[in-house]
């Protein structure tokens, strides 16, 4: 059995945004708003030299850009881009070496937005006031994104992707649902659903992010060498803000794509109409729906995950997986079993089933009937990142919902990037020398080293660059002329690119 790409991987959240006390207000100002005051003057802007957002991983449609160059992009020092996408904040997190890692950057984001949130308050008026959500949905039929992306070989034939990965899409809402009051975008009616997202799913396969929402998303964006890797991008996830549940979505995908790699899945459980599935899995709170397979078995959601944690659990006993990957093994096992005996149990890690318990207790309480419009105000402010706010944050304070890291913990994966990943030489050059890095993104850094044409440093390996290889470098350059001159890649000419930090050490 061969083994897998590591799976290097992140998130991208698409925060929601409003502004109390100003009808009519502006999103993208607000956005913008936001981001400039926790970016700074001086920050360091996002190259789209290498974007290509268009091109298909099917060999099809356009490599041409569907950005906005005039939107607020910011670099920041621990490797994540903060910017405005469209109407909202969004957070990259860092390139992570693994699921836990992956998941103490996403809640790092928190923080930044709710500190961004904070510092534009001095913009608005008395009255006036910035609320910032890590949620999926306004209510009123809209939806913005909370996007995976991992490290994959270029090897493995999309198609293949298509068949093995959308059943488990499809069924894993069980374990990574943020939970939702109420349906939308023509669905059915129901009272509470497991997940913000799967209302808005309408194709099996697709390229578009915003508009006919695809299970599975196709858009050829590597960020990495594209002979060698692909990077998938996973759009039918929720914005979480459970530690755990993060680390369950996360780690459980990296290892079915994984297994995938190798080709140790097996036989693909394929449904028969996974769109109306999607929906109808996440309208189910219960668990007591089956889907339907192609040829007509039917069987539960949570025993197809059983089908999906039985192969994945073979293949890393096989390989031998790591610490990290273990633990999600475990977590994935727990889940499952507990979600079988009673949903209810999950409610100290699943958002859904925290946000359930907490909405039937004050349903209990006052008398409300479900289409009561204080009960969404309910589920809006569970996901508000300002920490005095937020009904979560009231859960864990409470020592309601478990955690996996400390708020030190997590204040340190604010200012500092991963160790482990190119992330760390991006950060701290931005860090080291900010005045000097004109642009950067996922591939490079643009730096000014005062000559007559700016210095390009490729980073085309998204595991090289760690702290490992480039910290005495970084720490024993006095600017950053010396770091490229260090690179190799001045030596007094002007207009060259500097040797990557991956192969300069």
């Amino acid at each position: 059995m061969s083994r897998a790409v590591h799976k290097v991987l992140g998130t991208e959240t698409e925060f929601g945004i409003s502004v109390r006390g100003r009808p009519g207000y502006n999103p993208v100002s607000a956005s913008s708003l936001a981001v400039a005051a926790y970016a700074g003057p001086g920050r360091v802007r996002w190259s789209y030299d290498d974007e290509t957002p268009g091109r298909d991983a099917r060999g099809f449609g356009s490599a041409g850009a569907d950005f906005d160059t005039g939107m607020l992009n910011a670099v920041l020092p621990n490797g994540a881009r903060l910017y405005v996408d469209h109407a909202h904040p969004e957070f990259s997190t860092p390139e992570c070496f693994d699921p836990l890692e992956a998941a103490l950057y996403d809640k790092a984001g928190e923080v930044i937005l709710a500190r961004a949130a904070a510092a534009a308050q001095s913009a608005l008026g008395p009255a006036e006031r910035l609320l910032i959500y890590k949620n999926n949905s306004d209510g009123k039929g809209n939806s913005y994104g909370a996007h995976e992306n991992y490290l994959m070989a270029r090897a493995v034939p999309f198609g293949e992707i298509v068949t093995h990965l959308t059943a488990f899409l499809v069924t894993r809402q069980v374990f990574t649902g943020a939970g939702k009051v109420g349906s939308e975008n023509g669905r059915p009616a129901v009272a509470f659903q497991l997940s913000q997202r799967a209302d808005f799913f309408e194709e099996e396969v697709g390229l578009e992010t915003t508009l006919k929402r695809p299970i599975i998303n196709t858009r050829d964006e590597p960020h990495a060498d594209p002979g060698a890797y692909r990077r998938l991008h996973v759009i039918p996830g929720d914005a979480n803000l459970s530690e755990k549940q993060i680390l369950l979505k996360l780690g459980s995908t990296a290892l079915l794509l994984a297994a995938l790699e190798a080709g140790a899945l097996g036989e693909a459980l394929v449904l028969e109409d996974p769109v109306r599935e999607m929906w109808r899995v996440s309208h189910d709170a219960g668990l007591r729906r089956t889907v339907r397979l192609a040829g007509g078995r039917t069987v539960s959601p949570l025993d197809l995950q059983r089908e999906y944690l039985e192969r994945v659990a073979a293949y890393a006993a096989a390989v031998e997986v790591g610490p990290v990957e273990a633990r999600v093994l475990a977590l994935w096992g727990e889940t499952l079993d507990a979600l079988e005996r009673d949903p209810a149990s999950t409610s100290g890690y699943l958002d859904w089933a925290a946000k359930l318990r907490l909405i039937e207790e004050f349903r209990t309480r006052d008398g409300l009937p479900w289409s009561h419009p204080k009960l969404r105000l309910l589920d809006l402010q569970y996901h508000d990142v300002a920490p005095e706010r937020s009904l979560h944050r009231r859960l864990v304070a409470a020592g309601r919902m478990d955690r996996l890291f400390s708020d030190a913990e997590v204040e340190r994966a604010c200012a500092e990037p991963p160790e482990r990943t190119r992330a760390y030489f991006r950060g701290r050059a931005v860090e080291r020398f900010g005045d000097a890095v004109v642009a950067a993104n996922w591939e490079s850094l643009i730096v000014d080293i005062g000559e007559a044409a700016l210095v390009r440093v490729p980073m085309m390996d998204p595991l090289r660059g760690g702290r490992e290889r480039v910290a005495h470098l970084i720490d024993g350059c006095a600017s950053a002329a010396d770091l490229i001159r260090a690179l190799g890649g001045a030596n007094g000419r002007t207009g060259t690119q500097a040797t990557p930090p991956d192969r300069a050490l």
